[in-house]
């Protein structure tokens, strides 16, 4: 054949073992071959040329030298029969990860399998404690909101009306009549509710032009404003804490709110039974001591004449005592009545019917059981009469 390559035919290829260089890749057929892998008689696949016997150094291809001893090749050969080379991570491999359920099948030790289980009882069984401080709030604010709302049915125009007709309430020696009484109170029971000065009262005259109140009497009204809306602003505030709290009771807390109002019915026929008996044992004392928390001492006492006592006389302030008490007192009581953990409000009346029907489940589960009991031992006797039967026929 002739040579169409452009190049001379004495050209030498040039020897592209390089020891020094370590980026050159290792070809299988640059490796010596490994012995026992080749033996006599057998040819090469693609040459047809006879292979090397076991143990005897490969032959070389024409113009590709011999692997020299020490060469590159050589060192991978040897590395790759002392350990077997790390899978490399580039390009057409694919990282492996371990199953991230792989760290579950390490059983933790016993100590510690304990400790979590205590852990998680604790939990458990501890109760919130956010709930509990609203049952708290709840209990203490309904007592002193019954208290707010009573006094503000007393500190009304339909109760003075009531109180100035009623059979047996004193009258006026002075002159004041029942038409008189209803006009100068309703002014001044309005201005204990409303926003205006000491002027609404201290202006008013009576029929002969003179000053219904006195400057004394004016300013013990004043006083007794600033009490009375500090009290009513006081109520609002707690109504609105109570409203949140039984909010947060009832989607928190199942029972929460009744726990929290049956504690505070409690409390408030307490407060209500310790001061009806002090109040009844001596009224008297008990309005002194009652004006001596709230007002200066001098500021609350009037002559007989004055108008203020003629218009709210002693009995007034016992009735309107008795009238704050009753008040609370049915709240108080109603409330008991409607909060009273009965079986069915604490829930137990399911839990019994569900008990009840497992019982019966299990009744019933046990009379089937027997019913197949008797079943399957009539069917064995049935059996065992038959093979007698059997046996005894002759052939």
């Amino acid at each position: 054949m002739t040579e169409k390559t452009p190049n001379p035919s004495n050209r030498q290829d040039p020897h592209l073992d390089h020891a020094d260089d370590t980026d050159e890749p290792a070809f299988d057929w640059m490796r010596p071959a490994a012995a026992g892998t080749a033996t006599a008689g057998t040819e090469t696949a693609a040459t047809g040329e006879p292979a090397a016997s076991a143990g005897t150094a490969p032959v070389p291809r024409a113009g590709v030298p011999a692997p020299q001893a020490g060469s590159r090749a050589d060192r991978k050969a040897a590395e790759a029969a002392v350990e077997p080379a790390a899978e490399p991570q580039g390009r057409g491999t694919h990282f492996r990860e371990p199953l991230p359920t792989s760290a579950l099948q390490v059983r933790p030790p016993q100590d510690e399998v304990e400790r979590r289980n205590a852990e998680r009882e604790l939990a458990n069984n501890t109760k919130p404690v956010l709930p509990r401080v609203m049952q708290v709030l709840l209990a203490v604010f309904y007592p002193l909101i019954l208290l707010v709302l009573a006094v503000r049915a007393v500190t009304s125009p339909l109760f003075l009306w009531v109180e100035y007709n009623r059979p047996g309430f004193p009258g006026d020696g002075y002159g004041f009549s029942t038409d008189d009484r209803m006009t100068y109170g309703s002014y001044a029971v309005d201005y204990l509710s409303n926003w205006s000065g000491p002027r609404y009262l201290g202006e008013l005259v009576n029929r002969s032009g003179d000053a219904l109140f006195q400057e004394g009497e004016v300013s013990h009204m004043a006083d007794v404003k600033l009490v009375i809306l500090s009290a009513f602003a006081g109520g609002a505030l707690l109504i609105l804490l109570s409203i949140v709290a039984i909010v947060y009771l009832r989607r928190r807390s199942p029972g929460g709110v009744r726990r929290g109002l049956f504690a505070g019915a409690i409390v408030t026929l307490a407060i209500i039974l310790g001061l009806g008996t002090l109040a009844a044992l001596s009224w008297q004392q008990f309005f002194t001591e009652f004006h001596r928390i709230f007002f200066a001492s001098g500021t609350w006492t009037f002559a007989l004449d004055d108008t203020l006592i003629r218009l709210f006389p002693g009995q007034f302030w016992v009735d309107a005592g008795i009238v704050i008490g009753a008040l609370v007192l049915v709240a108080s009581v109603v409330t008991l009545i409607l909060t009273w953990p009965t079986r069915k409000r604490r829930g137990l009346a399911g839990g019994a019917a569900a008990t009840g029907e497992v019982n019966n489940a299990d009744k019933s589960g046990d009379k089937s059981a027997d019913t197949n009991d008797d079943k399957t031992a009539a069917r064995n006797a049935e059996a065992r009469d038959r093979r007698a039967g059997t046996a005894g026929v002759p052939a």
